[in-house]
């Protein structure tokens, strides 16, 4: 298959959980947080150079690369795992930039403000990660012999746990402190006791 029918077979999908495009690359910080994204979720590719409305633009080649090597290695903590390649199309160039997922999670991004946040991809979105998952990521570099005990802790937010709710929610009604409440679901998600879901722009937390 030659480069065009290729890169016409993936923007044909859209942007997606998985697919991301760039039309320009002059901010590294900027792709920072969508190789976080991929790398802390399913993995994923970015196709730079190709519009939102999938138009192939190119990328301005030696500068755009570079760019894009910064983001992966200055501005990703720790580094993340990307594969940079280059296809031609209608006379133009497109770099296809491939994120596997990470066993190093999470994987953060600086921001303009020089915050290292954690992003994760929703759909065809990069959210910030709740702390609940960057709790529930360490947890998950320990030893996958680790039990969780049954105290008045847990006792005490699993009293509460009624429907669908916010860490917010959760903290007012547990009456615990903001960090233990996120160290208790991150262990209770762990060993798939509560789930989480992204709805409406926030995280929510259930019994399973």
């Amino acid at each position: 298959m030659d480069d065009k029918r290729y890169l016409l077979g993936l923007i044909g999908e859209g942007e997606h959980q998985q697919q991301d495009f760039k039309y320009r690359v002059d901010d590294a910080r900027k792709l920072a947080k969508s190789v976080s994204a991929f790398a802390n979720t399913d993995g994923g590719r970015l196709l730079i150079g190709v519009r939102d409305d999938g138009f192939i633009a190119g990328v301005r080649k030696e500068g755009e690369i570079y760019v894009m090597h910064q983001a992966a290695y200055k501005y990703c903590q720790p580094e993340a795992s990307v594969r940079f390649d280059t296809y031609h199309a209608e006379g133009r160039t497109v770099v296809i930039a491939t994120v596997p997922p990470s066993d190093k999670k999470p994987i953060c991004a600086q921001d303009e403000d020089g915050q290292m946040r954690a992003y994760i991809r929703i759909k065809d979105e990069n959210i910030v990660a709740s702390p609940v998952l960057f709790a529930l990521w360490k947890e998950s570099q320990k030893s996958q012999g680790a039990l969780i005990t049954y105290n008045d802790d847990i006792r005490q937010l699993l009293g509460v746990m009624q429907g669908q709710l916010t860490l917010k929610q959760i903290v007012q009604l547990s009456k615990l402190p903001r960090y233990k409440v996120i160290n208790l679901l991150a262990n209770l998600i762990r060993f798939g006791t509560v789930k989480w879901e992204y709805l409406e722009q926030e995280f929510f937390f259930s019994l399973v």
